[in-house]
């Protein structure tokens, strides 16, 4: 696998609400963007569109990608966690669940991360 994709993580910074509560703070001048690097990042999810009456698939439409799956590359555990937001390609997307570290059997060391990524939609 091929680990030549990068993105900008961008992580919120925080205010206090009339509550005195701590939240997340997505204005432009308090967040903080990090390049990532050593990525693969591939589609992940597509969606045929929609079926014909009969049921079966339209050949006319177009696979639409919903989703993109992250691996990093072995050795890595970029800083991402699933309250990120990233930048990729024009797009704003977020962490879609958590982001999976995945173990060296050997040494117990994490070998990777891993985590779907999609459209940020507000």
């Amino acid at each position: 696998m091929f680990f030549f994709d990068s993105l900008v993580r961008v992580r919120a910074g925080t205010r206090t609400d009339r509550g005195g509560n701590t939240v997340p703070d997505w204005s432009a001048d308090k967040v903080v963007r990090v390049p990532v690097g050593q990525l693969n990042i591939q589609p992940s999810s597509q969606a045929e569109g929609s079926s014909t009456s009969s049921g079966a698939a339209d050949p006319t439409r177009t696979a639409v990608v919903t989703g993109w799956r992250v691996q990093s590359a072995e050795g890595t555990r970029p800083d991402i966690t699933a309250a990120d937001r990233l930048e990729w390609r024009g797009m704003v997307l977020e962490v879609e669940g958590e982001v999976a570290e995945w173990s060296d059997p050997l040494t117990g060391a994490v070998h990777h991360v891993e985590f779907t990524m999609t459209r940020a939609t507000g």
